[in-house]
């Protein structure tokens, strides 16, 4: 895989009493943006180019990376009005120039093999959700795996063990097709969930680490745990 989604057009409301006006993905780690993180550990996992969706702020994103950062190639995918993340990610497949591709969460952080995606995707040719091991679901929800297959989603609220969608996949670009026809619509309650029921979507689970700034005491164990260069 050489090409990469970012959705990075939240609001970051959870934040705002930590990073003020700021879009969620420039959140400050060790004074970088959380997003250059994401970036560097892309380069370094041989990724080419990355397509950003952006929605608020966009132009503070955009002015600071511009067309490239740490070897890749940028480009950026605006949304003129929220498109949900199913939204973005259809109008961002469209713009893609390779296939598959990997799609990210902008607010995520993420240690996975991308060798072993490679080989998954190689291996079968099917959408793959990436699925962490956690220790309790109740924050997140669950997801149902059988043979290696997504085949349902658990509703938030049961506790426990178990894996959860990490936020990552690896899409074909023809899976536009597939996709509900209106412009906005939420990837995982307005597609996933019940696509999950009528075709393959095959599933890699990671133990590495996993950290989701959207709310502040996760984005302190952020500042932590990441950063650096």
């Amino acid at each position: 895989m050489k090409e990469a989604v970012i959705l990075a057009g939240g609001f970051g409301t959870r934040l705002r009493s930590v990073v003020g006006d700021l879009p969620k993905p420039m959140a400050p780690i060790k004074g970088k943006p959380f997003l250059s993180v994401l970036l560097r550990q892309l380069s370094a996992a041989g990724i080419e180019r990355v397509i950003l969706s952006l929605g608020y702020q966009a132009h503070v994103i955009s002015d600071y990376f511009g067309s490239t950062f740490d070897g890749l190639s940028i480009s950026y995918v605006i949304e003129d009005a929220p498109l949900g993340t199913g939204g973005a990610v259809k109008r961002c497949l469209a713009s893609a120039t390779s296939d598959p591709l990997l799609v990210l969460n902008g607010d995520t952080y993420l240690e996975f093999d991308m060798d072993a995606l490679t080989v998954e995707w190689d291996k079968h040719r099917e959408p793959i959700i990436v699925a962490r091991k956690v220790d309790d679901v109740g924050r997140f929800g669950s997801l149902d795996v059988r043979d290696d297959k997504v085949i349902g989603f658990c509703e938030k609220g049961l506790s426990g063990p178990g894996v959860i969608n990490a936020g990552a996949y690896v899409f074909p670009r023809a899976l536009i097709g597939d996709f509900p026809s209106q412009d906005s619509f939420a990837l995982e309650a307005d597609y996933l969930m019940l696509a999950v029921k009528r075709r393959n979507f095959r599933c890699t689970v990671t133990n590495g680490k996993f950290i989701d700034i959207g709310i502040p005491e996760d984005y302190r164990r952020a500042q932590l745990e990441l950063g650096g260069e």
